[in-house]
């Protein structure tokens, strides 16, 4: 007969002991810490905040960028993101706040929104289910400004945490602190009609009204010869708004040809500050289609319409309100074996004595290095106007800022290698000398650039200081900076370099002050064609 066996409790649960055990446990540990370190690699996430401004008229601002980025042949979808806004001065600033995909691009697109635009707040949750791509999946927060956004705030946004389906996820922030300032979309591809804006110079009236003239390029965002007129806005209110444009430069059809023949192009201004005139010149191309004033015979020798380009003049008495017809003043000016003389598209300055000063560019020849840089002057108000020695072979567009002892320098875009020229005169350049930093200092893309005298007193002492904007690189037109200089241009620490815009744009900024306290800039960022911002002084020179 068969026996039956009882087993105990005790006889089928063997007892751990307790080396056993700690060894059980860290192998349950680690088993938890490859699935998490699995899971990291499957899917991640990362924020960007670029440095750009954010624009009052611009439909869309991008504020931060978000990357999710998932392993090959994993199954996820995401569900929330969560964003704030802690380090926006003012909520009151916005219109409302959106969320874009852009696939696998990382440009910003407005083409495919997620879910409705929602009302500022602290905290924001978008929530919209998605299912995530391989690599990948990018997605952006943008921002519209009301009208009434303050030019001295900024707007942050950061990404908090994301909810996916295989979990919640908290973003890398790859820039963290980062913050955008608020600008004015001056001129947009398209506003009243005109393809392209382009080549600013921005000066400050008498009477502390803002003034910037432009290309208007009508018909495409190519240079002349082209249908190009010289366009103006005008601020009474430090920056914060612009009156519509007015066209203060149109040679129509003359001598029987179109419009496309008849371009004006690289406005450059100066105003009197004793009589309170305001002189704006261009150059004007009459004739040769497919042509360009600064190649080949774009230009030619002598003075005839037609053949050389023309240097026209129009000037405003009542604060930039009403302009007065061209005057062509090619034959007072240009010397006879010029290829061409036209103004720099930038601001003149005014010398203590009442002295004007504008700074020139031109050919003498045909090769491409037969380009120089001066200035002209004018001490009789406007009525008469002459021009001094070229200060620089293989150079042109040009400003001008009088230095602590009196003498000028001119700072210039430079055709041999990518640093600007930087010659300076004592004799309202009838003679030029090098200056210490020429050809070795200022980096350049070769692009317009512009420099600004800044007088200040600070504990009771009278100082100035110079100020640079150009796109600091040497390689495109990007990275949109301005520099400080203590010492008359010789050091241009980086602690002070402010960066405007990382963005690719056409560069071309133009400096101004626009009251005691502020300087203003108009340039070709990423986010317009033109785009204006201003500074406070403090911030500029306590930085």
């Amino acid at each position: 007969m068969a026996t039956t066996r009882h087993l105990t409790a005790t006889q089928t649960t063997p007892v751990l002991t307790r080396r056993e055990l700690f060894r059980a446990v860290a192998v349950v540990v680690a088993t938890i810490v490859f699935s998490c370190e699995a899971s990291a690699a499957e899917l991640s996430a990362a924020t960007l905040q670029p440095v750009h401004p954010v624009l009052i008229r611009n439909e869309h601002g991008p504020l931060t960028r978000v990357v999710l980025d998932v392993a090959e042949g994993i199954e996820v979808r995401v569900t929330s993101f969560d964003f704030k806004l802690d380090g926006t001065d003012d909520l009151g600033d916005l219109e409302s706040l959106s969320l874009f995909s852009t696939g696998g691009k990382e440009e910003f697109s407005s083409v495919t929104p997620i879910g409705d635009a929602i009302k500022p707040d602290k905290e924001l949750t978008f929530r919209n289910e998605r299912v995530l791509n391989s690599g990948k999946n990018v997605f952006w927060l943008s921002c519209r400004l009301k009208p009434t956004a303050k030019l001295a705030h900024r707007v942050a946004a950061t990404c908090r945490s994301i909810e996916t389906t295989a979990g919640k996820l908290t973003p890398r922030d790859a820039s963290p602190g980062v913050r955008h300032r608020i600008g004015v979309a001056l001129r947009k591809h398209q506003d009243d009609g005109v393809h392209t804006y382009r080549i600013p110079a921005l000066a400050t009236s008498a009477k502390g009204t803002l003034l910037c003239v432009y290309d208007m390029r009508r018909r495409m965002g190519r240079d002349l010869q082209e249908d190009i007129d010289i366009g103006l806005s005008r601020s009474t209110d430090g920056g914060h708004s612009w009156e519509p444009v007015r066209v203060i430069m149109d040679m129509g059809e003359f001598g029987g040809l179109p419009q496309e023949q008849n371009g004006c192009s690289d406005p450059g201004l100066i105003v009197d500050r004793q009589t309170g005139e305001i002189f704006c010149f261009a150059v004007w191309m009459n004739g040769k289609p497919g042509k360009h004033q600064w190649n080949d015979d774009g230009s030619e020798p002598g003075f005839e319409i037609g053949k050389s380009a023309q240097f026209l003049m129009v000037r405003s008495k009542d604060d930039g309100l009403t302009w007065s017809k061209p005057e062509n003043l090619t034959r007072k000016l240009k010397q006879d074996a010029w290829w061409l003389l036209a103004p720099s598209p930038q601001q003149g300055i005014n010398l203590p004595d009442g002295t004007l000063v504008m700074p020139v560019e031109g050919r003498t020849g045909r090769d491409a290095l037969a380009t120089f840089a001066t200035i002209m002057i004018s001490r009789d108000h406007g009525t008469t106007w002459t021009v001094g020695k070229p200060a620089f072979s293989g150079g042109n567009e040009c400003q001008a800022a009088r230095l602590g002892d009196g003498s000028i320098m001119l700072n210039m875009r430079n055709d041999h290698e990518r640093f600007r020229a930087v010659f300076v005169t004592k004799d309202l350049g009838q003679t030029w000398q090098p200056h210490a930093t020429n050809r070795n200092t200022l980096i350049e893309p070769n692009c317009n650039g512009s420099l600004l005298r800044v007088d200040y007193e600070a504990a009771s002492e009278k100082k100035h200081v110079l100020l640079f904007a150009n796109p600091h690189t040497q390689q495109g037109r990007t990275h949109h900076t301005i520099q400080v200089s203590f010492d008359d241009g010789r050091t241009w620490p980086k602690s002070h370099h402010l960066l405007l815009d990382e963005g690719r744009g056409a560069g071309y900024p133009s400096l101004t002050r626009v009251d005691d306290r502020h300087v203003g800039i108009v340039y070709e960022g990423s986010q317009s064609h033109l785009v204006f911002e201003k500074f406070s002084l403090d911030e500029l020179l306590k930085r």
